[in-house]
């Protein structure tokens, strides 16, 4: 990635701006001190999507789940795993369906579990199912390459 980009505090939402050569992935908040990476997913909400989401960020893989889903349950220790090894180049966030109504609709969740990417506030991927280690990563892979095709602008739910 390169620099500028941001990194919003999985902690307190603040934007932090590395500097060249920073450590990012043993960075901490400059107003919270909270590390900016610790290796598990975020838990996001309508009102935090807006810090999450943001342009020249942190591209952002959402994980739409439901406690009541057992593929979601499957595939919850998969999702952690990659969260651990993708970063610091990707910030990953569960959104509890139940719970994030208004966010789940704003993306047009039909199915779960469903995963979206963002990266400069647009979803550039998005696929519904259970997917094993192997073959999320290659999505993933797939879906941040250059030639990922952007599939629809991802405008702000709290506006």
């Amino acid at each position: 990635m390169t620099a500028p980009y941001t990194i919003p505090c999985p902690a307190c939402d603040a934007p932090h701006h590395p500097a060249a050569g920073e450590d990012t992935l043993s960075a901490r908040c400059s107003a919270c001190d909270s590390p900016l990476f610790t290796g598990r997913p975020i838990h996001l909400t309508t009102e935090r999507i807006n810090a999450h989401a943001v342009e020249h960020g942190l591209p952002l893989v959402i994980d739409f789940w439901a406690d009541w889903c057992g593929p979601c349950k499957t595939m919850a220790p998969i999702f952690e795993g990659l969260a651990r090894e993708f970063e610091p180049h990707l910030r990953f966030a569960k959104v509890d369906t139940d719970r994030e109504g208004p966010l789940a609709e704003h993306f047009g969740i039909q199915t779960i579990p469903t995963l979206s990417v963002i990266r400069d506030r647009k979803e550039v991927a998005r696929v519904a199912g259970v997917m094993f280690a192997g073959d999320l990563r290659r999505w993933l892979f797939a879906a941040l390459s250059e030639h990922s095709e952007e599939v629809s602008e991802s405008p702000s739910p709290a506006s």
